[in-house]
């Protein structure tokens, strides 16, 4: 099927990691919630053959937040359906501010290749916290699924 690249701005829940749920929730729904082809994310992510040879090409193929900015290791099974964070001089780099807004982020990521590029590694994601005046409002995620 190939590789897919994927993105979202989604609102910042307080936490990394509740961020991510309450974005898998509302993937769940939008793509698998109306064709009843599974009960619930669990039951997608239990269908170890479906994870492991097509994938979803979203957001629900990352099951786990890692702290490190350090580059996953593609060859490495526990870097495997992971995200991490875009390192703050990645995050300058591209945004021009250690805290870019929604808008900015959008504008950035639809402005060509050279962000979803900080995330290269199949099966991987990254995440930048957005801003909205001082306060941390969403989270842009982007990454990649397939081969």
């Amino acid at each position: 099927m190939g590789a897919s690249c994927w993105d979202y701005v989604t609102p910042y829940t307080g936490g990394v990691e509740e961020t991510l749920r309450a974005l898998h929730t509302e993937e769940f729904a939008r793509e698998y919630g109306a064709d009843g082809t599974y009960a619930s994310l669990e039951e997608l992510w239990a269908d170890a053959e479906f994870m492991s040879e097509e994938g979803t090409h979203s957001i629900l193929d990352i099951l786990h937040v890692v702290a490190t900015c350090a580059p996953p290791d593609e060859d490495a099974v526990e870097d495997c359906n992971t995200l991490r964070p875009l390192a703050a001089d990645r995050v300058r780099h591209h945004f021009g501010s250690h805290r870019p807004t929604p808008e900015l982020f959008r504008e950035v990521y639809d402005s060509g290749p050279a962000l979803s590029a900080e995330s290269a590694v199949r099966w991987t994601g990254r995440y930048v916290l957005l801003y909205t005046g001082d306060r941390p409002s969403h989270l842009g995620v982007f990454g990649c699924s397939g081969d």
